[in-house]
């Protein structure tokens, strides 16, 4: 919230089961993050559930650069994280929520 606060923007990345499920027992709505990016065709252009957060493509995600991603598959962090390193080049950061809150 302190980000969204600072007029930082947020986005995530993963549009899978784990994630959702976080996003939705702490109640995070498209006010807190703007969309959700996911590399498979057939998610793009829906929305999570239960959030209803839009779910779009990574050209959306170099376009709008946003000031932070969090990893929502937490799990896979360096995975995730390697290709698209690139957030680094706006001055991005990255975000896992899970075991605890870390950003870089």
């Amino acid at each position: 919230m302190e980000a969204k606060n600072a007029s930082k923007t947020v986005a995530a990345y993963g549009a899978a089961d784990k994630g959702n499920t976080l996003m939705n027992y702490a109640g995070i709505r498209p006010d807190l993050i703007s969309f959700v990016v996911d590399r498979n065709p057939a998610k793009q252009s829906k929305f999570m559930p239960g959030s209803r957060i839009p779910i779009v493509d990574e050209l959306h995600l170099r376009d709008t650069k946003p000031d932070f991603v969090v990893i929502l598959p937490w799990n896979l962090h360096e995975e995730v994280s390697r290709p698209l390193a690139y957030i680094r080049e706006w001055g991005g950061q990255f975000v896992t929520s899970v075991p605890s809150l870390a950003v870089d």
